[in-house]
């Protein structure tokens, strides 16, 4: 099947193995999960490191160990570091731990680097990424953000000839549950922007609906982001094994809507 790329998300910044057993935190929990869900479908990793805490850092040697352990175990996968902030980092120590690793993609929220007062700055980094071919996915959290792209855009702070966009439905709430219908109004923007023929789109959804959120949004031409970072239970309610099953649910989903289609 040519279907959506997947990329897993299976540890995020806040969750912890109280959350589930299964929730791999160490380096080699990491590249074991990643082996895993390759194995099933997905197609990158969206990556997260931990300190001896266990708590979220942005740190480059860690990053670097992690990219080069994955090189080797499993080389076709693709390795999406993060530069999330959870109120701990400030933009300058964002862009640093970027231009420290140089990944080959990077996730990066619009709303947090766009907090820096240097937009001086903040291009140059912007062009930099650019410039060493590094793929760059601009996390929007509400649609409105799209519009603000476009003037960073305008302004040259960001050069997108082909811009990556993840669109986040739901949040880091008690009870959230995202539904299908939240991805609508990100699409009605994207299609809006002048973007809509050279970019493109993920989508990730917190929340038990997860797998129906991303289904609707992989019908409009989306990517697909999973994993439990934003979800940690089947559709039935029951609590996932691990990553990797959630990741087959929803190969195996797109599959059945696409043999239905055909």
């Amino acid at each position: 099947m040519t279907g959506p790329y997947i990329l897993v998300a299976p540890n995020g910044a806040r969750r912890t193995k109280a959350d589930h057993p299964a929730l791999p935190i160490t380096i080699q929990e990491i590249v074991d999960t990643a082996k895993q869900c390759f194995a099933v479908g997905a197609n990158g990793i969206h990556a997260h490191v931990r300190d001896q805490n266990d708590a979220h850092i942005l740190d480059a040697g860690l990053y670097r160990e992690l990219i080069d352990e994955l090189s080797v175990q499993v080389p076709r996968m693709d390795v999406q570091i993060t530069t999330e902030a959870v109120g701990i980092y400030s933009p300058v120590q964002q862009m640093d731990v970027v231009s420290k690793v140089r990944p080959k993609m990077v996730s990066i929220a619009l709303s947090e680097l766009d907090t820096l007062e240097d937009k001086a700055e903040l291009s140059r980094f912007y062009h930099g990424l650019a410039s060493d071919g590094v793929e760059v996915q601009h996390i929007i959290y509400d649609p409105a953000e799209m519009h603000r792209f476009e003037q960073m855009v305008d302004q040259a702070i960001i050069l997108a000839e082909k811009p990556s966009f993840l669109f986040v439905l739901g949040r880091y709430t008690v009870g959230q549950l995202s539904n299908p219908q939240h991805f609508d109004p990100f699409y009605d923007a994207f299609q809006r922007s002048p973007f809509s023929q050279t970019g493109k789109h993920m989508t990730c959804a917190f929340g038990a609906r997860e797998t129906y959120c991303l289904l609707h949004a992989a019908e409009k031409g989306s990517d697909c982001r999973i994993g439990f970072e934003n979800n940690l239970v089947m559709d039935n309610g029951e609590m996932a094994v691990d990553n990797a099953q959630r990741v087959a649910d929803l190969v195996s989903k797109l599959n059945a809507d696409s043999k239905v289609k055909s």
